[in-house]
């Protein structure tokens, strides 16, 4: 469940930024901006919470 809200929220922001970048730029909404940088928002976020913020249980 938790995977499912980071990709539905990645999601929502990310097509937020890519609307508003584009429309500052004075050009369209592009899905597949939106989606890539979906992508790179769940990585980037799986990673850190998997790997770098992980509480050290062994102390």
């Amino acid at each position: 469940m938790r995977l499912f809200w980071t990709i539905f929220w990645s999601f929502l922001l990310s097509s937020m930024v890519t609307y508003v970048v584009s429309s500052m730029n004075g050009g369209t909404f592009d899905l597949t901006n939106a989606i890539v940088l979906t992508v790179g928002f769940v990585l980037a976020v799986i990673l850190l919470a998997e790997g770098a913020l992980r509480e050290d249980t062994n102390a």
